[in-house]
This record gives structure tokens, C-alpha cells and sequence, in this order.
């Protein structure tokens, strides 16, 4: 009987460190998503607060595009080098310096800079988690790992605009950081005291620039995943385009509140989230060549008809909302097929193209947000524009692309994956 107790006991503490290992990795996955959207509501007290407009508090959002891009790139290597901790504290600890300054800005340009700065720390988190679970569970756990931590990255952008609205309306724009600050403090504690060193540094592994390029070079030159990963990329940045023109459109031209936008926010994530899960279950009866094809037909109607009811003012906030709805199912259909399309042909240099596509796509978002940010921002028609722009850019890709692929690989299910 005590043997049986203590086994039981045994199981309890396992299935307890288990938790724990899934809320941290969980933690370390939605920094991101709420860095990029809980301060969204208070795009315009903080324009108004550093004596700016709208849409250049928007670059503010480009650079931490512009940050996380350039930091996928950086942290592959280092934690490889180094072990996933020590890359994983540098850049929490880079994170919190940035959060904690950003209440002290001034002006516009500081912001613009420390967002870049707070992106560079946040990859850690993103590809320290992923890197993690790959670690620290067998083959038959990660995937339902990675399940439970695509959820949270999918549900992060429902609730981080919505919480920004309400903390913003309380107590101001700058207790959004203050909040984003002690968030990553918590998870560097949790990290410290409850996450297992996972992989031990190798010590030869180069860091040098020449065999690193030489692996992006290899996986570049494969046509299946150059169309895909562009058609997913530049279809991703039309969702970028929304993100970072919408706190104008709801809240200026619309005159929504702030707490309104994050429920608009987050009423239209879940169009997104649920197109993906459906994906799902359509990946029974059709592959995923087929579905990008459709999905990206449909979007390029639905951005069109978008962009002409813009140009001829016949907009009003629920047919707005009713055609972003439409784009982002589109995207819903799009972004996993094209991203698990594009991985296909890799499994030597599967990280290498993970990274890549990564990389890229926030660098077509990050351009797309500064594309926004430079039309007027008493006007939705910048929004619709990129939007459409992005979905035939996207289809002209496909169909030269197809043109160039000699035998196309399918994809498993199990590389699907949903983007922020």
C-alpha cells in the first residue's frame, strides 16, 4: 500500500512539473503577441501625450516588426551555442530595460527606438519556447504541446487589446509597459527557478556568418518554398496592415472607445482563429495546395470589393469590420497551408527555413504598417489598398511560382501552423 502511495505521489509531482513546464513555455509564447497588441488602444493618448500624430506613433509598431525579424535570425544560433537559458535571460532582461524606459519617452523617435529594443528581447522568449518543447518532451508529447501553445498565441490577441483598453481608460498608455515589464520579471523568475536547462552549449558551434548564410542560401534556392513562404508572408502583411492602421479607423475616424476597439480587436481574431481550426477539418477532404488556391481567389474579391466601397465612401464601422472579418478568414485558410507548403521539402534544414519564413514574414509586415503609416490617417482607404495590394501581389506569386516547382511536395497536417 505505501508502495502504491508513494507511486501515486510520484505520478502527482510529474503531472505538477508537467504543468508548470506548459504555463511557463505558455508565458514565454504570449509575450509576444501581447507586446504587439495591448498598447494599440492607446494609440492616440500617446500621439497626443509626445505632441505626435497617429501615424507615427504607428512606426512604433513597424520597428518591433522590424525588431522580431531581425531577432529570429539572431537567437537560432545562440541558443544552440550557449543553451537555451542564458540567450533566453539576455533577452528578458533586454525586454524589461525597454519596457521600464518606455515610460520615461519624451518623444515619438524614443518610442520608435525602444520598441525595437523590446522586439529584440521578446524573440528570445518566442524561439527559446519553441526550442524548448523540442527538448523537453518526446515525440509523442510535443505535438500536443505545441497545440496548447499555438492556442496561446492565438487567444493573445483577443484578450491583450481588450485588457489595453480597459488599463489604458483606467490609468493611462504608460501602465501598458509598466504591466508588459512586470509580466516578462515573472516569467525571468519562473524561468530561473522552474525551467530546466534543456540543451547543453556547444561549445564548436559557429557563429559565424558564412556557414549560417550558406544555410538560408540552400534553403532559398528551393522554388516550392520560396513561392509559399512569399505567398504567406505577403498575405500575412496585409494582416499587419490591419493591425497597425486600426486604432486610427476605429478610434478616430469611427470615434470608437478604447475599450470598444478591444472588442472589436478581439471579435475579429476570433474569425481568424476559427477559420484556422476549420482548416483543420477541410484538410480531410482537400489538400493544401487546393485551399490556397480557393482561400486566395476569395481574398483578392473580398479586398477588392473592400477597397471600392473605400474609395467611393461607402463605408460605415460594420461593414468595415464585416470586410476585415472576411480578409482575415481568407488569411485563416492561407497562412498554415503556405507555411507548412513551404517547410515540405526540408528536414536537414527545417530550423533554417522555419527561421527564414519567420523572418520574412515580419519584414513584408513591418514594410506593409510603414506603408499605412504614410497615407493620411483621416482616410480608411490606406487600409484596404495594402490589404488588396497583398492578396494580388500574393496570387501572382503563386502562379509564377507553381510555374518554377518541378515535383510539389504536400504538406502533413502536422506542419501546419498559425502565425500571430
Amino acid at each position: 500500500m505505501s508502495q502504491s502511495l508513494r507511486l501515486g505521489n510520484t505520478n502527482n509531482m510529474a503531472s505538477k512539473q508537467h504543468f508548470y513546464l506548459i504555463l511557463i513555455l505558455g508565458s514565454l509564447a504570449a509575450l509576444g503577441p501581447f507586446s504587439i497588441d495591448m498598447y494599440l488602444p492607446g494609440f492616440v493618448d500617446i500621439a497626443k501625450d509626445l505632441k505626435s500624430t497617429e501615424s507615427t506613433v504607428a512606426l512604433s509598431l513597424s520597428s518591433f516588426f522590424i525588431g522580431i525579424s531581425a531577432g529570429q535570425l539572431l537567437y537560432g544560433p545562440l541558443l544552440d551555442k550557449y543553451g537555451r537559458k542564458k540567450p533566453l535571460y539576455f533577452g528578458l532582461i533586454l525586454y524589461i530595460v525597454a519596457s521600464f524606459l518606455c515610460l520615461a519617452v519624451t518623444d515619438v523617435n524614443q518610442l520608435i527606438v525602444l520598441r525595437f529594443v523590446q522586439a529584440i528581447g521578446s524573440c528570445a522568449t518566442a524561439v527559446a519556447s519553441v526550442a524548448m518543447v523540442r527538448d523537453l518532451f518526446s515525440v509523442e508529447e510535443s505535438p500536443k504541446v505545441f497545440a496548447s501553445l499555438m492556442l496561446v498565441i492565438a487567444v493573445s490577441p483577443m484578450l491583450a487589446p481588450t485588457a489595453g483598453g480597459y488599463l489604458i481608460s483606467a490609468l493611462g498608455w504608460q501602465y501598458v509597459f509598466v504591466f508588459l515589464g512586470i509580466m516578462a520579471i515573472l516569467i525571468l523568475l519562473a524561468s530561473i527557478f522552474k525551467l530546466p536547462e534543456s540543451y547543453k552549449p556547444d561549445p564548436t558551434y559557429s557563429l559565424k556568418p558564412k556557414p549560417i548564410i550558406k544555410s538560408f542560401l540552400t534553403v532559398l534556392r528551393e522554388p516550392q518554398f520560396l513561392t509559399y513562404a512569399l505567398i504567406s508572408s505577403i498575405t500575412f502583411s496585409g494582416l499587419f496592415a490591419y493591425v497597425s492602421s486600426s486604432p486610427q479607423v476605429f478610434m478616430k475616424i469611427y470615434e470608437v472607445s478604447k475599450t470598444g476597439y478591444g472588442w472589436i480587436f478581439a471579435l475579429l481574431s476570433v474569425f481568424f482563429i476559427g477559420s484556422s481550426q476549420v482548416n483543420s477539418l477541410i484538410l480531410r477532404w482537400f489538400n493544401s495546395k487546393q485551399i490556397v488556391t480557393w482561400a486566395l481567389l476569395a481574398q483578392c474579391l473580398f479586398s477588392l470589393i473592400f477597397l471600392v466601397f473605400a474609395l467611393n465612401d461607402w463605408l460605415n464601422l460594420y461593414s468595415t469590420i464585416g470586410f476585415i472579418a472576411l480578409f482575415l478568414c481568407c488569411l485563416g485558410f492561407i497562412n498554415p497551408n503556405a507555411a507548412a507548403l513551404s517547410l515540405a521539402p526540408f528536414s536537414k534544414n527545417a530550423g533554417s527555413a522555419s527561421a527564414l519564413m519567420g523572418a520574412l514574414q515580419m519584414g513584408l509586415g513591418a514594410l506593409a504598417s510603414v506603408m499605412v503609416s504614410l497615407f493620411s490617417e483621416h482616410s480608411v482607404v490606406p487600409m484596404p489598398l495594402v490589404m488588396t495590394a497583398a492578396a494580388f501581389i500574393a496570387l501572382m506569386c503563386l502562379t509564377i511560382g507553381r510555374r518554377f516547382i518541378k515535383t510539389e511536395i504536400e504538406a502533413s497536417t502536422e506542419n501546419t501552423v498559425v502565425g500571430h
